[in-house]
């Protein structure tokens, strides 16, 4: 009980200003020694350079989450890495001599994680109240898991994220290392694809922003795409995960088993970021049950709930 009130008030002594100025602090620190490390491993292992300086720089969060004691301090480097990677991938495996169609479809690859990756970060950044909050499914983890808080943080809050994106991440490397078949139809599918998730994820957050700003304790939100869904922004998570395999596919229709990575992403929401919200709603929500019985739970309706 004395650690935990210890860890609110050093948690409530930092303002919103100063928690924004600790993570750019922290992620740019993170972000040169990851690049540092990728290019001293160099050009001729540029994937191995990337997961090792990705591995580090999550060493690095999760020892300075430990000193603020808050693990949150990680939670917008999910949405930093991928770009990182598709646009480091694009410039180090870019042809001088020539723009091929492999150099297209690593420059949609970037485009298309840019665009995830600044909408993501930004919808975080305005929800983000600073130090003084930390992610309720950490609270809930450091109360019930049967291990110190510090282990929870490093296997559930760090490595895990560390092992999803990497493996996610995947697809990148494949789309960068073969660069042989033409840009066609697969190429255009996942684009869409992609831009569909981000649009249907940002659509999502506005509804959920407008919701929040005028709820009462118990109100469900069940208008805009939460009409159709009860979870619209995991769908649109999941389908951009799923779009770089539809890359993949294109660049290297061998590379299939690829997919592990979006097929652990779509298995992290199913099996636990789900359920988890799902119960929390169903606890503070009265209304919850009657909204879960007509709701699809993800993939939406055509129609909208009578």
């Amino acid at each position: 009980m004395r650690q935990n009130r210890i860890m609110t008030s050093t948690q409530n002594s930092w303002t919103r200003p100063r928690s924004f100025l600790l993570i750019i602090a922290l992620y740019a620190v993170a972000l040169t020694g990851m690049l540092l490390i990728a290019s001293a491993i160099g050009t001729d292992h540029p994937v191995k350079g990337l997961i090792v300086g990705f591995a580090a720089s999550v060493a690095f969060l999760y020892l300075a989450s430990q000193i603020v004691q808050n693990g949150s301090t990680f939670d917008a480097w999910w949405s930093v890495i991928p770009p990182v990677f598709a646009i480091w991938l694009f410039f180090v495996l870019d042809d001088a001599d020539a723009f091929t169609d492999g150099d297209l479809r690593r420059l949609a690859v970037a485009v298309c994680a840019t665009l995830w990756g600044l909408r993501l970060t930004a919808n975080w950044a305005i929800g983000w109240t600073g130090m003084g909050h930390e992610d309720w499914r950490y609270r809930m983890l450091y109360e019930t898991a049967p291990m110190p808080r510090w282990a929870v943080s490093l296997t559930s809050v760090h490595l895990f994220p560390l092992l999803v994106v990497t493996l996610g991440s995947i697809p990148m490397a494949i789309v960068a290392s073969h660069s042989g078949r033409s840009f066609g139809i697969l190429d255009i599918l996942a684009v869409v694809v992609a831009l569909t998730g981000v649009t249907i994820q940002q659509f999502a957050d506005l509804d959920l922003r407008r919701f929040n700003r005028t709820k009462k304790s118990g109100d469900v939100l069940n208008t805009g795409l939460w009409s159709r869904s009860r979870h619209p922004n995991y769908l649109g998570e999941m389908m951009w995960w799923w779009s770089l395999w539809l890359f993949t596919l294109a660049a290297h229709p061998a590379a299939w088993w690829a997919g592990v990575g979006a097929l652990a992403m779509t298995v992290m929401f199913f099996a636990a970021s789900i359920p988890l919200a799902e119960k929390r709603s169903a606890e503070r929500r009265p209304g919850w049950e009657a909204y879960q019985a007509v709701t699809p739970m993800v993939f939406p309706r055509l129609r909208k709930n009578p």
